[in-house]
């Protein structure tokens, strides 16, 4: 009996271990330092679902806001956290990256400033010092809500992550880029009432704030894990819906470092954005992309149906 159980132990080793040896690894750079705008992935990986798809999924964070985007299209990671503005700019430049998924599904990008600067309007920001985070996009898009909206003279300032330091310090008097759902907070955090303009109520189509992407390449190489990928993430955005309180508590065990009292008030924000689905919207995405090429985002049409992809069709 005891051969026969050991000869059995041996049949289910060899029939599992296959499996656990051919995890795939995933690379994911985020957008930004760690924060509950990217909860659901790390929810995700601390219950073990990446494992248990066979994939080894890697976080990291970003030296710089622009190298997410830049890193993945040149397959230096399989997929980054982007904007949909920015993969839209990067195709019209001849990138080859492609859209599969989405984390926030409208804008939280704000046009942020301090309450107590005395701005009400944008033209009151005509000859200002203006900040920007992500080069290549927020700068951009700053110019775009600037001519819609007439705002003139002012300067733009690469403020990078800095952007509580920049606002309060009066190096910038406003900044395109900070969520209204967490620099907000962390401003207020600090002592200071935050305002800021909203860019779909000003002038700029309804977006999806983060997606997810990878270069052409790393699809046709990594298809069955980036769909797996996709779908996990689906699956803890409905989950984190259903017990939004042990959500956050999963990413605080695999973020200590975070701040519990900024992150839960970020978190309750942002709980209305979270993607309702991973389809990508190829119609709302053109008119986006028509948007940016009449607006000077991008000097040629982009045909938006070439630059996403929907994992599970």
């Amino acid at each position: 009996m005891k051969k026969n159980a050991v000869i059995c132990f041996i049949l289910l080793f060899l029939i599992q271990a296959p499996r656990g040896m051919a995890a795939e690894k995933l690379t994911l750079m985020l957008d930004w330092f760690p924060n509950v705008d990217h909860l659901p992935v790390y929810m995700a990986r601390q219950r073990g679902a990446f494992e248990k798809n066979g994939i080894r999924l890697e976080i990291v964070s970003p030296s710089d806001t622009a190298d997410a985007l830049k890193l993945a299209a040149a397959g230096h990671v399989d997929l980054a956290v982007s904007y949909e503005p920015q993969t839209v700019i990067a195709a019209a430049r001849g990138l080859d990256i492609l859209a599969v998924g989405r984390l926030i599904e409208h804008p939280l990008t704000t046009l942020l400033y301090l309450e107590a600067s005395g701005i009400q309007t944008p033209a009151d920001l005509n000859g200002k010092n203006i900040g920007y985070t992500v080069p290549g996009l927020m700068d951009l898009l700053l110019d775009a809500f600037a001519a819609k909206n007439g705002i003139t003279g002012y300067k733009p300032v690469n403020v990078g992550f800095a952007i509580v330091q920049s606002l309060v310090s009066g190096k910038v008097d406003a900044i395109m880029g900070p969520f209204k759902t967490y620099e907000t907070v962390t401003l207020k955090q600090h002592g200071y009432d935050a305002a800021y303009f909203s860019l779909e109520k000003y002038g700029i189509p309804d977006y999806d704030e983060l997606v997810f992407i990878c270069g052409k390449s790393t699809l046709s190489e990594k298809k069955e894990q980036i769909a797996s990928f996709v779908r996990i993430v689906d699956d803890a955005i409905a989950e984190m819906r259903r017990d939004p309180e042990a959500a956050i508590a999963d990413y605080f065990e695999a973020v200590p470092q975070a701040d519990r009292s900024t992150e839960t008030e970020a978190f309750h924000l942002t709980l209305p954005y979270y993607a309702g689905t991973q389809t990508l919207d190829a119609q709302r995405w053109q008119v986006f992309a028509d948007f940016a090429h009449a607006s000077g985002l991008i000097d040629r049409p982009v045909d938006a149906r070439t630059i996403i992809r929907n994992m599970g069709k």
